[in-house]
């Protein structure tokens, strides 16, 4: 029914069929190469690419390759990877999981990684071709499950591709029965101050069958949470911030985004947390339907936020920033003045990165509590969520 009158041969993941050809290709790419000796001893790329060669379908792939590539990342990386709300996923069901974004690689690949270790089944992931710098990064996503979502369109370019990429999503969930992730936004919100689109919501409702909140129902949207204790790329979001106050034209180059995408790919996120929450449909029944599709995807949205904002996982820093950045000692009961300095010092670390020209001690100070404003947000808006609206 969705797929009538579309062919998803450009945006989908590759079929089982091709993905001996495809992979056959990719360990061929000297771009791809490159990425796996920097990634792993040299000695041990050949039996890689020996293993890679024998796999013929996504299935094996991930379980076989994927998911240890991201236990000794988590291993190294992380302080733990844990996921919550378990009981609310029913494996009768295909879901949208829709999260709040936070790493431009790892959230989905982390949240399957949680999924793979209690015998769930992943998700299919949305990424923008906006990532996709290089064809066989390209390759290795759509073998690794991934489906596209186009960014570089025109308007009229751009409602179409939406249309294809709802009719995918629906399609997906409905008839190849495969749940799908999907970030709330487009791009992270660079202060954790996280809010699902509205245009998304609508997106999501171009396709399926009856009223703008039935479309919405048949694809099971489900919120996570994702809460990371540390955000590697905090100083760099902050650089962007003071380069954007002194030029509000400021644009990032390709070198920037491959530079955060490593940055969090590699450097150290503490712990990491994803909290699953029921599916929207019962809160959906309950506003009903609106004549005004503008009005729906603004309650839709909200509902997701609440969800999302109620779950987060409050680590100290939090805490500490928020008292910091308010001059306050309200959570002080929370966290000790060890941990208290240590924060400050971390801060002060990762400020020490940043490589602005002409850097005056006000633009420090601005960068510093951009810094506090990422690390608070995250329990500020948990604190509206709970106590309706007070801080």
């Amino acid at each position: 029914m969705c797929a009538q009158n579309h062919n998803f041969s450009d945006i989908s993941p590759y079929d089982d069929s091709v993905f001996h050809e495809k992979m056959s290709q990719l360990v061929k790419e000297p771009g791809f190469l490159h990425a796996v000796y920097y990634t792993m001893p040299k000695e041990d790329v050949p039996i890689l690419i020996d293993e890679l060669l024998k796999i013929d379908n996504k299935y094996d792939f991930q379980t076989k390759v994927m998911f240890p590539f991201l236990e000794m990342l988590a291993k190294t990386t992380t302080s733990g990877i844990t996921l919550g709300g378990a009981k609310y996923y029913n494996p009768g069901l295909n879901y949208t999981f829709i999260t709040n974004h936070r790493d431009i690689v790892l959230d989905a690949s982390f949240m399957n990684l949680a999924f793979l270790r209690k015998g769930m089944p992943t998700s299919e992931v949305a990424i923008g071709n906006n990532l996709l710098i290089f064809d066989w990064i390209t390759d290795l996503v759509r073998l690794n499950k991934s489906f596209i979502v186009r960014r570089d369109t025109g308007l009229r370019e751009g409602l179409e591709a939406a249309k294809k990429l709802s009719a995918y999503i629906h399609y997906a969930v409905i008839e190849k029965q495969e749940s799908v992730w999907i970030a709330q936004r487009e791009g992270r919100a660079k202060d954790s101050s996280d809010h699902t689109q509205e245009s998304l919501i609508k997106m999501l409702a171009y396709s399926g069958e009856g009223s703008f909140i039935d479309k919405l129902k048949e694809i099971n949207l489900m919120p996570v949470s994702i809460s990371y204790e540390y955000d590697p790329n905090d100083y760099l979001k902050a650089k962007e911030f003071l380069m954007r106050k002194r030029d509000p034209q400021f644009k990032k180059s390709q070198r920037d985004d491959l530079f955060s995408m490593e940055t969090g790919l590699l450097q150290f996120k503490g712990k990491v947390h994803f909290q699953m929450t029921p599916r929207i449909n019962a809160k959906l029944d309950q506003i009903g339907d609106f004549k005004d599709n503008n009005t729906a995807a603004k309650y839709v949205s909200c509902i997701i936020d609440q969800a999302i904002h109620r779950s987060y996982e409050i680590f100290p820093i939090n805490y500490i920033a928020y008292d910091i950045l308010h001059h306050t000692a309200r959570f002080s009961r929370f966290y000790n003045e060890d941990q208290k300095k240590d924060f400050e010092n971390y801060i002060d670390k990762q400020l020490s990165k940043t490589e602005v020209p002409d850097l005056r001690v006000e633009e420090m100070d601005y960068m510093r509590e951009m810094m506090l404003v990422m690390y608070s947000n995250p329990l500020k808006n948990k604190l509206k969520t709970i106590l309706g609206g007070i801080e």
